[in-house]
């Protein structure tokens, strides 16, 4: 039976993407066959190939051979690097989620585990009046991984969040924390804190500028059951 995984943020530019890759690495050396996913994404690019985003590719790169089609990692690519639903007005679409599933399905067909990558924070928008980055998770009752940008302000953002996912029904099976700012003040001080305070268990603390396969083994996927 597939397994999938939602990798939520507490913020955007908080290492969403690299915290993704560092769990496909560290599934990939227990022997799984993993795939990554981005099923929505902006701030794409214009390649001869079509568009491409930059955290996309990397889910693919850090999946399993063979790889599958840059379409089925990511359905929906949008241009403008804007909230979902506004980058979406601009090229006249509306998002919507059987697309994304169907996507979705064909991956778990031949991957033992999926990774899927949200966008943006939890509550972002997809398309108004009310389909949001966790509708992904909560329509496809998927466990959800939370990563936080550890820097100031940090607390207060992956409490929330945590108090989000749960009052949307979904699971918060874990936390990874992101190094991304190599000088914030009281570091230690504050990963205790949020082992004390958050509802799951640290997964790992990722340092400030280690590639994704590097920091693999310093995660602990044997916590979340995978």
């Amino acid at each position: 039976m597939t397994r999938a995984l939602f990798i939520a943020g507490t913020d955007t530019g908080i290492g969403k993407t690299h915290a993704a890759c560092t769990v496909l690495h560290a599934l990939r050396a227990t022997g799984r066959n993993v795939c990554g996913m981005k099923p929505v994404a902006s701030g794409c690019i214009e390649t001869p190939q079509g568009l491409r985003n930059d955290d996309a590719l990397a889910l693919l790169a850090a999946s399993s051979a063979p790889q599958p089609s840059y379409e089925q990692v990511n359905p929906v690519a949008l241009r403008d690097a804007l909230s979902p639903h506004l980058a979406a007005a601009r090229e006249g679409v509306t998002i919507t989620l059987p697309p994304l599933h169907a996507a979705f399905d064909v991956l778990r067909s031949r991957y033992d585990t999926v990774v899927v990558e949200g966008v943006g924070g939890w509550r972002v928008p997809l398309a108004l009046p009310g389909l949001f980055a966790a509708d992904i998770a909560k329509t496809w009752s998927l466990p959800v991984v939370l990563v936080v940008g550890l820097r100031l302000g940090c607390l207060s953002h992956a409490l929330l969040t945590a108090e989000a996912i749960e009052a949307d029904g979904c699971r918060l099976v874990g936390w990874i924390g992101n190094r991304i700012d190599p000088q914030m003040a009281a570091i230690e001080e504050n990963i205790d804190t949020l082992r004390t305070l958050l509802p799951a268990p640290c997964l790992g603390i990722l340092p400030h500028g280690l590639a994704a396969e590097r920091a693999s083994s310093l995660l602990d996927c044997v916590a979340i059951g995978f």
